[in-house]
């Protein structure tokens, strides 16, 4: 059975069944019915880890609210070094007892047994608190592993100034975005649309989710793997067209080129999420009143994938599983939480809550100073949200996927990197143990 966005519910809840015989059939799958690491006695002092803007005034602010529980927040690197130095801590058996996790690689660690079942002390919150589009996020195999914190649904990010000096409207199909990238370089031969690398494993999968496309299902007890398949072909020989016809810039989006590009106006747009629009503000000062904000294009139809996102979760072995589960649900459902991390004005967050009732409080402390021209970053962002194609899943391999679709993608094309993750996927979970469906 391949999911798609017509799945039934009937249908989901035997995906579940399955989902839990497929992701747990390694060394998680012995700790069912067993006792956990530890439960808290309170008073308590938790470790927390991430990178997240104003993790530290979060923590802050439970430690006011919060007798019985302290939290001490250390500040890692995101990305591959990040998730490298938390699983190496909980492999040495001193793991933290609190973790951001994004939701691309929350299958991973709870598939490796990495992660404490959480489904006591915080399942219900996390069914009552969120969106089923949400809740699929962290709930695996019939078991809650984290609370989300925000929902990400991609947005363009555009110069108003370039886009009316060209006369090109904001595009709302992939199609009004060629042709408006064709116009944006006639008008001035120096600048392009945007830009296009390999360099960032987020990006691709959220347009081919966009697009329609299962990177991953299941088949029975199986895992089904469909990286190279028709919707992330589109996509893929969409930007590659892009590239090759030299209408978007080669940048990597990490790079520091597409910075002085962003900042030269040489790149009239960019994709990115809600939590983007604080980056570009305290980046690019300067820049204030010439950005605009808008839906993603798509391909016909109002749709969108998510670009990241970020969780709270309890690492195995802490032995404050309630006292961690407490701080993670009151951080990702609370208004407390969300003005804390939107209080440091020099550095400020604009992550998107997932908890929708906490929207309209993020939007009302997130003052753009008309840096957007007037566009509401946290509305625009919330409608999209409604939008987000719904029953993609994330796989247990997301690393090695990741690592051999930038490799091959960066010697040849997407569409080569589209085949080496869909080659590198499988391996993978062949040599996990777990069962792929052939």
């Amino acid at each position: 059975m391949k999911l798609t966005s017509r799945t039934s519910r009937s249908a989901l809840g035997a995906v579940t069944v399955s989902l839990s015989l497929a992701l747990f059939a390694t060394a998680c799958g012995g700790d069912t019915g067993a006792d956990k690491a530890g439960t808290s006695t309170k008073p308590v002092t938790l470790t927390y880890w991430g990178w997240s803007l104003g993790a530290q005034q979060v923590a802050d602010e439970f430690n006011k609210t919060h007798k019985d529980i302290q939290v001490k927040y250390s500040a890692i690197t995101g990305g591959p070094d990040g998730y490298a130095k938390i699983t190496n801590a909980i492999k040495a058996g001193n793991a933290p007892d609190v973790v951001g996790i994004e939701y691309p690689q929350l299958p991973e660690f709870a598939s490796q047994g990495m992660l404490e079942d959480i489904s006591d002390e915080v399942g219900d919150t996390v069914e009552s608190k969120f969106s089923q589009s949400i809740q699929d996020r962290v709930t695996l195999g019939g078991k809650t592993w984290a609370v989300p914190y925000d929902a990400t649904p991609n947005l363009l990010y555009y110069r108003k100034d370039i886009f009316e000096k060209a006369g090109v409207e904001v595009p709302t199909t992939w199609d009004e975005y060629e042709a408006a990238a064709k116009k944006i370089k006639q008008a001035d031969s120096d600048v392009r649309i945007g830009a296009w690398a390999n360099d960032d494993p987020a990006l691709l999968p959220a347009l081919a989710w966009q697009a329609g496309a299962q990177w991953y299902g299941i088949e029975g007890d199986s895992w089904k793997v469909g990286i190279d398949d028709a919707a992330s072909k589109k996509v893929a020989d969409f930007w590659q067209g892009l590239s090759d016809d030299d209408l978007v810039a080669k940048r990597g989006f990490t790079s520091p080129e597409f910075t002085k590009a962003k900042e030269d106006g040489t790149v009239a747009s960019y994709i990115g999420a809600s939590w983007s629009a604080a980056g570009q503000m305290t980046t690019f000062p300067k820049q204030s009143g010439k950005w605009g904000v808008a839906p993603l294009p798509n391909w016909g139809t109002a749709a969108t994938g998510m670009y990241g996102g970020t969780s709270y979760a309890v690492p195995k072995g802490t032995e404050h599983v309630e006292a961690a589960a407490e701080f993670a649900a009151w951080a990702a459902t609370t208004p407390e939480a969300v003005k804390a991390r939107l209080s440091k004005l020099d550095a400020p967050s604009s992550g998107l809550p997932a908890n929708e009732e906490l929207r309209a409080v993020a939007a009302g402390l997130f003052d753009d100073q008309g840096y957007f021209g007037g566009d509401d970053v946290y509305a625009i962002a919330s409608a999209a949200a409604d939008t987000i194609v719904p029953d993609w899943t994330w796989g247990p391999v997301q690393t090695a996927t990741n690592t051999a679709i930038t490799d091959a993608s960066s010697k040849g094309t997407v569409a080569d990197g589209l085949k080496a993750g869909q080659t590198a996927a499988e391996k993978a979970i062949e040599d996990r143990g777990l069962n792929l469906a052939k």
